[in-house]
């Protein structure tokens, strides 16, 4: 089995770095954990471009981006992230190069109350308190995990807020195909990388990330990408603007918009629908969250939103 990439090289690491604006290796302090990880959203997407391809080659390899040296030199030439596993895999080497203390983190999309585990982050420990810093929700700062208060990071596009339930974090967020947010729910940290691995290994067979193109990335106030055949912008009022992504735009989208390679970008094999999940019990809960007849059903189960 691979080893994950624990830190990166030097080299490497100096290339991310430069990418990321940094002309110097910044210092593990909390006003560089601010700059970095509001870098890291503005340049790293969550996306599953590389995992759609993957998977219409029917590649028996690892995963995209399941190690963290790899997931950085697609990143370099092609400007594609990933989905939770690989891309939270990623931020965690890059904090932990930098000598963050840094811990990976399983929780849970909250699509329906039941839902197992399906989510990878990343969260930082400084000066005696926790920082979540997410590769897939992408919040722009660091968000507080505080064990007797509410925070909140405010702004009308990409803002959360976290508070202490029944003894574990909920963090609020906005998924693109969902702007009226969903719940992350913390389940342990200090999660080790081969359950990074595992749980990530398990999306081979079933994921909502699979078959159809989803991207998000901050611009501006705004965040911007696509989720599930609609092209989606959560502006920075808090205005959702939304509608159909043809096939033959999607390319314009991830060049122009996302700042992809065009050759990543022509790659990429066309939408297919999402079939149900091997354990949904009935149509109405073909991705494991309840629905109404004539609502979008929640593409969360096995990885969650964030999975890959």
């Amino acid at each position: 089995m691979a080893v994950e990439t624990e830190v990166l090289a030097a080299d490497l690491l100096e290339r991310v770095l430069e990418r990321l604006g940094f002309a110097d290796r910044p210092a593990p302090t909390l006003q560089n954990l601010h700059t970095l990880y509001a870098a890291w959203c503005r340049r790293v997407p969550f996306d599953n471009v590389q995992k759609l391809i993957y998977m219409h080659d029917h590649d028996p390899g690892p995963l995209p981006g399941d190690d963290a040296a790899d997931f950085f030199a697609d990143w370099l030439r092609h400007g594609t992230g990933g989905t939770c596993w690989a891309g939270n895999g990623g931020l965690y080497a890059l904090l932990a190069s930098l000598g963050f203390s840094v811990s990976r983190g399983i929780g849970s999309m909250l699509s329906s109350p039941n839902v197992p585990p399906n989510h990878g982050t990343v969260v930082v420990e400084l000066d005696g308190s926790h920082y979540m810093v997410d590769a897939s929700i992408l919040h722009s700062d660091p968000l507080r995990l505080d064990e007797a208060e509410e925070t909140k990071i405010v702004q009308p596009a990409w803002g959360v807020d976290c508070r202490k339930q029944d003894g574990r974090w909920h963090i609020r967020l906005r998924p693109l195909h969902t702007p009226s947010g969903i719940d992350c729910r913390i389940e342990r940290l200090g999660v080790p990388p081969e359950t990074f691995r595992e749980m990530h290994e398990t999306t081979r067979a079933w994921s909502p990330f699979n078959y159809e193109l989803s991207a998000r990335l901050l611009r501006g106030d705004a965040i911007v990408g696509a989720a599930f055949g609609q092209r989606v912008t959560l502006d920075g009022a808090g205005g959702v603007q939304q509608g159909p992504l043809a096939e033959q735009d999607r390319v314009g989208l991830l060049v122009d918009v996302l700042g992809m390679s065009e050759e990543i970008a022509r790659r990429l094999p066309p939408d297919t629908p999402t079939p149900p999940a091997p354990w949904a019990r009935s149509p109405g809960e073909s991705w494991l969250g309840k629905r109404s007849e004539g609502t979008t059903p929640s593409p969360f189960a096995g990885e969650g939103w964030g999975g890959g």
